[in-house]
């Protein structure tokens, strides 16, 4: 049985987020570019335990911004923040300074963040209407 009618929270239309999420959103994003800017700093540093504890970072934060916002939005702020940050230093400036070597525990702190990125946005809650719970086939 489909509740698709009028007063359904489906049929709503979408109202504007409130002053609370929209900080708490920009506040994950800061969070985001800190944490990659850090991670950037430790991976290299102490290699393997560097990685691992840059990577665990990551994807506390990306996973608790989803679950403190209640909602899947809340990790991808961070990772917003995260991706910027991170491609902004991987850039070498042209005095050939630069944060990241050529080694491989650069590109898994690369490639393992972004997988963290899609697997703490999926495995996030989603923000579901109000209401009393419902079992199908009743």
């Amino acid at each position: 049985m489909s509740d698709n009618g009028p007063g359904s929270l489906l049929a709503q239309p979408l109202q504007r987020p409130s002053a609370g999420r929209v900080a708490a959103h920009a506040g994950l994003f800061l969070l985001g570019a800190l944490v990659g800017f850090a991670g950037t700093l430790v991976q290299a540093a102490w290699f393997p335990g560097g990685l691992l504890l840059a990577l665990v970072g990551a994807a506390g934060l990306f996973l608790g911004g989803s679950y403190a916002t209640g909602g899947r939005g809340g990790a991808v702020a961070p990772v917003a923040g995260w991706i910027i940050a991170v491609v902004l230093l991987t850039t070498s400036r042209p005095e050939g300074d630069f944060l990241f070597s050529a080694g491989g525990g650069s590109y898994l702190f690369l490639l393992g963040g972004m997988v963290l990125a899609v697997i703490c946005a999926t495995l996030g809650p989603g923000r579901h209407p109000g209401g009393a719970p419902a079992r199908l086939g009743k």
